[in-house]
């Protein structure tokens, strides 16, 4: 599933996750919207395939505005926007996906 972002989307950080597996790409989007202010758009680089699933679901789990994914040769982008100021709700959720 590929959701593209609208093509005015900017982000205000980029959060370089390539190389990480499961869970490490949802818990370092985690400690970098703790840092940002409501409303700024992260952007997520990321190679692993299980972020198009556990991306959209963490930000329906802690409230973040997922805004879309887009995949190019094998290198996926995720934006989300923060929409959370209660820093309590920045948690993972499980993977539920099988590890590659």
């Amino acid at each position: 599933m590929e959701t593209k972002p609208p093509a005015s989307v900017k982000a205000d950080l980029i959060l370089d996750a390539f190389g990480l597996i499961c869970p490490m790409p949802i818990a370092k989007t985690c400690q970098a919207i703790k840092k940002m202010e409501v409303g700024q758009i992260l952007e997520i680089i990321a190679d692993d395939q299980g972020i198009v699933e556990d991306m959209p679901n963490w930000c329906n789990t802690t409230g973040n505005e997922f805004l879309g994914i887009v995949e190019e040769n094998g290198e996926y982008h995720a934006f989300v926007r923060k929409k959370v100021i209660d820093r309590k709700k920045c948690q993972r959720p499980p993977c539920n996906h099988p590890a590659q």
